[in-house]
């Protein structure tokens, strides 16, 4: 005969095993690491999920009230630390892991971290591209800030001895990374913007975002944004990408191409240079050859040959109205004398003494004028005639000969090029005292 009260229900069981879960102190609070997988997140706040390793799997959900208070939002894939208690679900009868707290494991942490402080300092403006600093041309002056030994540090010297060695370079060893590299990146970035250096080169090596992680920090970020000097960042490899990278001025994808930047070739230099000397000989070349033909030809125009020739107009014009102006004035003067006495014989001799007393006053005033207006004429005359001698006379051969030229000539022909002679050639040489004849010995063309 059966026992009835022998067999338990399946809900009853289930709340036994229940029961048992809940009390085992090593189950009520565990900690455990893990993969996500199958994640969900339900309409009512709760997250579904799996946690599996490369032996097991668990089913694992977190409750709304415990979700709200995450500081990132998990995903697929994402490796965590999970803190939480193991029941059983009556529903299915299946234990499962109720998470309390959930962080990403490991360099998920530092990821998480990096994400928050590139939103911090995007908000407040630190990667715009209006507070950048322009590189200078040419620079005099180089800081360096790496460390003092390794392939950055090494690539930087070479680059820069072979591409700009007029640069002055400052090397300052800096820890690059670990505990103590914030701090002493932070403090060789004040002391390298306190050089008056025109720019600086920071960077490293590459490595994992453990390595570079000191330029990731929120007071090496701080220290350059503030630097009066721009920056050029050159952390890692072209794949990496740190927040000094982005608040930088300028940022380089190796220690080479940061050397590069902050200089120009020299090579490239010293071809410009010789192409604007060609230019500048060319100009003035042609500058010279323009004036010694004006000379040449002002030297053959006639006016020029005897210069008084363009004021003996102005003098007999000169002398002319001189003439004229005595002449204007005797005639005024005898014109006055007829017709004083004209009046004269009219009046009685009471009026006689104060008519002639008033027309006396009017020659003196009327000589006097006539005086003024001559003296004013002649000496106007004379300061355009003094002015018309000095500028002839400055255009005169015989005055550029004075002033230490001389005139080259072959055979009465003046010699304008050095193509229009030959070695052993004789010449004649015009100075301002006499001539020498001289032969050519050599040209420099």
């Amino acid at each position: 005969m059966i026992i009835m009260e022998k067999y338990l229900s399946v809900s009853a069981l289930t709340r036994y095993i229940k029961t048992k879960f809940d009390k085992d102190p090593y189950l009520t609070e565990v900690y455990i690491k893990g993969e996500l997988s199958n994640f969900k997140r339900h309409s009512s706040g709760h997250l579904y999920f799996a946690l599996k390793d490369n032996d097991g799997v668990i089913s694992c959900m977190m409750f709304k009230r415990d979700a709200a208070q995450l500081t990132f939002s998990p995903k697929e894939g994402d490796s965590v630390l999970i803190t939480g208690r193991v029941s059983v679900y009556e529903g299915r009868g299946n234990y499962q892991l109720y998470a309390t707290d959930i962080r990403l494991d490991g360099i998920g942490v530092l990821y998480e971290r990096l994400e928050a402080l590139k939103k911090k300092y995007f908000e407040k403006g630190y990667f715009n591209v209006e507070n950048k600093k322009q590189l200078p041309k040419y620079p005099e002056h180089i800081a360096v800030l790496t460390a003092s030994t390794g392939a950055a540090v090494q690539d930087i010297r070479t680059t820069l001895s072979s591409r700009y060695p007029l640069a002055e370079v400052t090397y300052i060893s800096t820890i690059v990374q670990g505990e103590a590299a914030k701090d002493d990146i932070v403090n060789n970035l004040n002391t390298a913007d306190q050089l008056g250096a025109d720019v600086i080169i920071v960077g490293r090596g590459g490595g994992s975002i453990e390595d570079l992680w000191a330029f990731n920090e929120e007071g090496v970020v701080e220290a350059i944004y503030a630097c009066n000097t721009p920056v050029i960042s050159a952390v890692g490899h072209e794949t990496d990408t740190t927040l000094s990278d982005l608040v930088a001025d300028h940022r380089a994808p190796t220690p080479t191409a940061a050397a590069v930047m902050a200089t120009p070739d020299s090579r490239e230099l010293l071809v410009g240079l010789k192409q604007v000397d060609i230019t500048m000989l060319r100009t003035m070349n042609q500058r010279i050859k323009r004036n010694n033909e004006r000379l040449n030809y002002l030297s053959s125009y006639y006016i020029f040959k005897n210069p008084y020739m363009l004021i003996e107009q102005k003098m007999q014009k000169l002398d002319d109205f001189e003439h004229r102006m005595k002449l204007a004035s005797f005639s005024l003067i005898n014109q006055n004398k007829m017709n004083f006495h004209f009046i004269s014989n009219k009046i009685d001799a009471q009026k006689l003494n104060t008519k002639l007393k008033y027309q006396y006053e009017q020659i003196h005033s009327m000589q006097n004028v006539m005086k003024r207006t001559l003296s004013y004429k002649l000496s106007n005359y004379h300061q355009q005639l003094k002015h018309q001698i000095a500028l002839l006379s400055s255009l005169s051969p015989a005055e550029t000969l004075l002033r230490g030229y001389a005139i080259v000539r072959s055979e009465d022909e003046i010699i304008k090029s050095v193509y229009d002679v030959k070695e052993h050639d004789y010449v004649n040489i015009q100075l301002n005292d006499g001539r020498i004849k001289a032969e050519v010995k050599h040209i420099n063309k």
